[in-house]
């Protein structure tokens, strides 16, 4: 089995001046960051110190200002400019992990259709999530076939439907605003066909700055002057939820700045706001707490896999079921911040996990 990694490359240039390729740059900047001296950063990549103070002025040149403050007996300290480097680099990570991953699967997939037979594949389409990240490392351990597509949660329930993919993952809210979630689905799943893997329960909330300098404290603020917010895409689950909360409010959408501002994934929320960009985004409180933001905490929601009830005594997809049934994936589940393992890999029929379900 062949296995892709396709990893996001940026370059800058000023006016006709080659450009400066960051990828070493910013290794070393974190370095920096991390242990506060140019030679100790020096050492942990692999460079010298007369090296990275080569590589430190060529970009301070290029830039036309400084990255790094020293001081004899104080160390090293990012300036400004290279913290938002950092962020920056981040932040495309963030954003374009899903699409690249998607595209690494099916490159692998290419591939081994191309020089052999393609085994047979577990066909995964889901929201992105980082317990959806968890189980496609274990996969990867164990080396099993998977085909990953990362869509918003309606898109994958769909697929699952016109039997393009074999998991669908997708997220309900526990209480007032499950039924209307569920609903959102209806269309595509049939208790009679389909059933439910159990995930995660998880955290959803507000996403705001370190120390909350806006003061947000629901969902009511984000209408106030002065707040920047930063949303979801149309047709995530988490959009169709906080627009069902917004709703709930009677709290108006348009009167929300930023609204229409849109992110592909939490991670790129949480990036979005750490870097400055906007004050507050509703998300998942392992993003927020990466990122070194505050959360408050709003809904707690459940977040399945939906398969075919004909397909979970496929010989691979009981290897998959096996993992999220196993003790050490349900500790993995549960070190992930604002997640709950406890009951990962449970099976259920559509009516047994929505009880308002006939």
């Amino acid at each position: 089995m062949y296995r892709v990694k396709i990893k996001p490359h940026w370059e800058i240039s000023r006016d006709a001046e080659s450009p400066l390729d960051t990828a070493v740059l910013l290794t070393l900047l974190a370095a920096i960051q991390e242990t506060g001296s140019i030679a100790n950063a020096a050492k942990q990549t692999g460079g010298s110190y007369r090296h990275a103070w080569g590589m430190l002025r060529d970009a301070e040149r290029m830039f036309g200002h400084p990255l790094v403050e020293t001081g004899r007996g104080r160390g090293s300290r990012l300036l400004p400019l290279a913290e938002k480097l950092i962020w920056a680099d981040r932040r495309i990570a963030a954003r374009l992990s899903p699409t690249l991953e998607t595209l690494a699967s099916e490159l692998e997939g290419e591939l081994s259709k191309t020089v052999s037979c393609r085994p047979p594949m577990i066909r995964l389409n889901a929201s992105h999530g980082f317990a959806v990240a968890a189980l496609l490392n274990q996969l990867n351990e164990q080396q099993l076939p998977v085909e990953l597509r990362y869509r918003n949660s309606a898109d994958a329930v769909a697929a699952l439907a016109r039997q393009e993919c074999d998991l669908a993952g997708f997220h309900v809210p526990l209480g007032e605003f499950e039924e209307a979630s569920v609903a959102g689905y209806s269309q595509w799943l049939d208790k009679n066909k389909h059933c439910l893997i159990h995930l995660a329960v998880r955290n959803q909330g507000l996403m705001v700055a370190p120390g909350n300098p806006k003061h947000i404290v629901g969902l009511s603020d984000l209408s106030r002057p002065g707040v920047l917010f930063v949303n979801r895409q149309p047709g995530s689950g988490t959009r169709m939820l906080l627009e069902l909360m917004l709703s709930r409010q009677t709290l108006s959408t348009a009167a929300i700045d930023g609204f229409e501002t849109a992110e592909f994934t939490h991670s790129a929320i949480a990036a979005f706001i750490a870097s400055g960009m906007a004050d507050v985004g509703f998300g998942v409180q392992t993003a927020a707490q990466r990122f070194g933001l505050d959360f408050i905490p709003l809904v707690r929601e459940r977040y399945f896999f939906a398969v075919s009830s004909s397909a979970l005594n496929d010989p691979l997809m009981q290897q998959v079921i096996g993992i999220l049934q196993s003790s050490s994936f349900r500790a993995i589940v549960d070190q992930i911040s604002g997640y709950d393992g406890s009951a990962t890999g449970e099976i259920l029929s559509l009516p047994e996990a929505f009880r308002g379900l006939h």
